[in-house]
């Protein structure tokens, strides 16, 4: 509508949904999983309303399942610099960060600001979004979120080690993914995130710890030690 670039709006939009998801969790006794579904679906209709009834040249159904291969060099340049300064804001804040998500009571007691950390978090996430989807489309970007994190999760306890465990999962699904999906001819977007699920299904598996192997194992080694 006002000509502004697409990532720069959708930032925008991304931000203000995090500022009233933060209203909206303090004021009311609505859960945070609640408002989250509430606020982000409001904002999604929105934006396709918006979408759908102005003149663009952006294709609502490559913002819904993404289009890596039909990617500009000005897309690119965007999520290279999107990438960046989200990185830049996890590296600054990485201890602040990390406090804050395990134990808040702990971070507002030794004085951190956690009202500014739950809105820088949230930036980052937004930005994070902004930069998956144009190569996943909106839609299966939480899976993009979710399953190298959760992939990871399973494989160590440590979170830097979590960290480029999650940073390699995505990345080589998504350079697997993309090519795969060349190959097939098939949604890129979907191949990336189903090659996703199988890793994370194979490490649930496999994992040394918590993989199912590894607890059924362990089970059967106390009961052996019981009898």
């Amino acid at each position: 509508i006002l000509g502004i670039p697409f990532a720069i709006g959708a930032f925008i939009f991304g931000f203000g949904a995090t500022i009233a998801i933060g209203y909206i969790k303090s004021k009311t006794r609505i859960k945070e999983d609640a408002v989250i579904g509430v606020v982000f679906t409001g904002f999604f209709a929105l934006g396709i309303v918006i979408i759908s009834k102005t003149p663009s040249t952006v294709d609502i159904t490559h913002i819904l399942f993404g289009n890596v291969l039909g990617m500009l060099p000005s897309d690119i340049v965007q999520t290279v610099i999107i990438s960046l300064i989200t990185l830049l804001g996890v590296f600054i804040l990485r201890k602040d960060l990390l406090l804050y998500c395990f134990d808040q009571n702990h971070a507002r007691s030794i004085g951190l600001n956690t009202d500014f950390l739950y809105y820088a978090l949230f930036s980052l996430l937004a930005l994070t979004v902004v930069a998956s989807q144009i190569t996943v489309g909106i839609i299966l970007v939480i899976a993009m979120l979710i399953t190298p994190g959760s992939f990871a999760y399973l494989l160590t306890d440590r979170f830097d080690h979590m960290m480029m465990l999650a940073i390699a999962c995505g990345v080589f699904s998504s350079v697997a993914g993309t090519y795969i999906s060349y190959l097939i001819d098939a949604s890129t977007g979907g191949t990336i995130v189903v090659l996703q699920a199988l890793i994370f299904v194979a490490a649930m598996i496999l994992a040394p710890k918590r993989g199912l192997l590894a607890v059924r194992r362990l089970r059967h080694e106390s009961k052996q030690e019981m009898i």
